[in-house]
């Protein structure tokens, strides 16, 4: 997938001016280049980023002059308004294994929760060490089969593709499955809801100072 970008010179609060035209203020970084101020269109990046994530070797072409391979780092996206804020694009060379966090996509049915416990999900993401065009863009995880107390996955039960190393330790649990906490019910004692002299469910009649009830 090619990215077509385009040299800044509109820094800081100036980049509003971007966003306006459609375009998303963004820089390019890496070992062994100088950092590049550039900008890229704001919808083609949204449909490229959708596709490719942050673990998707691109090919940035700036200015119609130069290119280079790159990861997606830190897109900042805004709710509100519905558009990516800034970006960033990491530099990298394909002969050269890179550190990443990769994401991980649950599937499966919630058995766990079906059988009255509680899936807890650990860890969200995996770090790995892999060559740009060997990082997976997810890691898939079933957790159907972890349906009852103690059950877990951890990283020793994942499938991991060729070419990639795990940077965590094989026994790191990814996922469990643990009772779920009892809910505290605390009933007030009838006793307590009865103030003395009272009968519980009616009203105290209201004393005159000279002992006999207020007429």
């Amino acid at each position: 997938m090619e990215l077509h970008a385009q040299t800044r010179t509109e820094l800081g609060k100036k980049s509003k001016s971007l966003r306006k035209a459609g375009r998303v203020p963004a820089e390019l970084f890496g070992h062994g280049i100088e950092n590049k101020h550039i900008s890229v269109p704001a919808k083609e990046f949204s449909k490229i980023y959708a596709d490719a994530g942050e673990n998707t070797v691109l090919t940035l072409v700036i200015d119609e002059k130069e290119k280079f391979p790159v990861l997606v780092s830190d897109a900042q996206f805004d709710s509100l308004s519905q558009t990516f804020m800034s970006t960033a694009f990491r530099a990298v060379k394909k002969d050269e294994k890179i550190t990443v966090t990769v994401p991980i996509e649950y599937t499966g049915t919630d058995m766990a929760a079906k059988n009255g416990f509680l899936l807890v999900k650990v860890l969200d993401e995996i770090e790995i060490e892999a060559f740009p065009q060997d990082i997976p863009h997810s890691f898939v995880i079933d957790i159907t089969p972890i349906d009852a107390l103690d059950k877990s996955i951890e990283i020793k039960d994942v499938k991991i593709p060729k070419g990639v190393e795990i940077t965590i330790p094989k026994e790191t649990v990814l996922v469990t499955v643990t009772e779920k906490a009892a809910e505290e019910v605390t009933e007030t004692p009838p006793e307590e809801e009865a103030e003395s002299g009272k009968e519980i469910g009616k009203p105290a009649e209201e004393k005159s100072e000279g002992g006999g009830a207020e007429k």
